[in-house]
């Protein structure tokens, strides 16, 4: 397939044009003419990835791997080191960030994988009524989502509302109308706010809550005569539990 046909075909599933004003989803590297051998899936592209795959490769990741300014092309510097590797072997890259959270990724976290049902969805926040315990609450997002470990601010034994956001969402928290938030990426200050606010917030994670972009996207594509296949995004963070030396 032409990587403009998969790219066509990617705008259907979720139109590039419902990305934020400061994303950079849609193509990354490539040319739209080329013929794509393969399609490859993932959070996130590393050098492992690029190192294994084969020439002609398309990936498609939910990070924009270029998503800055990019004013110099050092080979030696992330991403440039990545990107160098790519048009060597003549590999693709389209990236669908914040208008593929808007169509697919936050409601499938908030009903697929938590459980709710989203009533309401605003953009970027999924939100839904109920009755919840506070433990028991906070037992399902560690199960669910397999964390070790939840960091939160404030505490509401009994909760009425919960909205969601994945990835980094702290910035919405003005927007949300609901006892608890759940999101990524909450800073010390963001924490600081919401107190002031009487918001109860739950650090989901970054990687922990967008980890299933591949397996959402992938699905959809199916119907393409091509072979898709997911990769295996790492976290870069990992948790140490034992005592350092």
């Amino acid at each position: 397939m032409k990587l403009q046909e998969i790219y066509n075909h990617l705008d259907t599933i979720s139109p590039f044009e419902l990305q934020e004003k400061w994303d950079n989803s849609g193509l990354i590297v490539g040319d739209m003419g080329r013929e794509i051998s393969k399609i490859v899936v993932s959070l996130d592209i590393d050098f492992s990835m690029i190192e294994e795959a084969e020439e002609g490769v398309l990936f498609i990741v939910h990070h924009p791997l270029i998503f800055s300014k990019l004013i110099q092309l050092n080979f030696a510097k992330y991403p440039s080191n990545l990107i160098e590797k790519m048009i060597v072997k003549k590999q693709s890259c389209i990236a669908m960030h914040t208008n593929f959270d808007q169509t697919h990724l936050n409601k499938y976290v908030f009903e697929k994988i938590l459980g709710f049902k989203a009533e309401n969805q605003k953009d970027f926040l999924c939100i839904t009524q109920g009755e919840w315990n506070y433990k028991a609450l906070l037992n399902l997002i560690k199960e669910k989502l397999d964390l070790p470990i939840l960091r939160v601010v404030g505490k509401k034994e009994n909760i009425t509302s919960i909205a969601l956001c994945t990835g980094a969402g702290a910035s919405l928290m003005d927007e949300v109308e609901a006892d608890c938030f759940l999101t990524g990426d909450i800073k010390y200050h963001d924490a600081m706010k919401a107190e002031s606010l009487d918001l109860m917030m739950v650090d989901i994670g970054h990687y922990e809550s967008e980890k299933f972009f591949a397996e959402i996207l992938a699905e959809k594509l199916k119907i393409l005569p091509i072979l898709v296949i997911i990769a295996n995004s790492k976290n870069p963070f990992h948790i140490e539990t034992d005592k350092i030396d």
